[in-house]
């Protein structure tokens, strides 16, 4: 049974962090900061729900930096247990997919904990201001299908923030596992 995200906080603010990308650079929230959003997801490697939309990941990231959104994803797992979300995966996963946004590494986890990150994936669309307004799914997935309609969720939701500067009012949580919690 996958896990769903919490309904969007409108108005909270994005956290700062500094992680290691798959590039081996230390970056922060406003190295990536986008002029007219950001988008900051929690994913992994290894997760079905993930893997499932990937290709619509880097799709719309692409399509979103055309328009001034920046994107990043971060990864969180405890890889000694799940090595499939090793850091050396992580950067296999990135190249494979051709991912043209950074893949960064949360090793204390301490980054999904302050975001509130449940699942992966899970997705925090912020306008300009670094205002959340977006905290639902990429789109429908059927048995792990990506239902393809049109534009995604996210894709429409980010454009409206640009246009506007709010998300959409109804937002359909994302779903997938859980994010893997180290045991102190």
């Amino acid at each position: 049974m996958p896990i769903q995200t919490p309904i969007c906080d409108f108005g909270q603010k994005a956290h700062d962090f500094k992680l290691k990308s798959t590039n081996n650079e230390i970056l922060s929230l406003n190295d990536i900061k986008g002029e007219n959003g950001t988008l900051i997801m929690f994913i992994c490697n290894h997760c079905p729900y993930v893997k499932a939309v990937t290709k619509d990941i880097v799709e719309d990231c692409d399509k979103l930096k055309s328009i001034g959104i920046n994107a990043v994803a971060i990864c969180s797992n405890d890889s000694e247990n799940y090595p499939e979300d090793s850091f050396d995966n992580m950067i296999l996963f990135a190249k494979k997919n051709q991912f043209h946004f950074p893949y960064l590494n949360d090793e204390t986890q301490e980054i999904a904990k302050i975001y509130d990150a449940v699942c992966t994936p899970d997705f925090f669309g912020y306008n300009k201001n670094l205002e959340l307004q977006y905290r639902g799914r990429l789109r429908e997935l059927k048995n792990l299908i990506p239902v393809r309609d049109g534009d995604s969720d996210l894709l429409m939701a980010m454009r409206q923030i640009v246009k506007t500067g709010n998300g959409p009012k109804n937002q359909i949580p994302s779903a997938g596992c859980g994010i893997k919690w180290k045991i102190n």
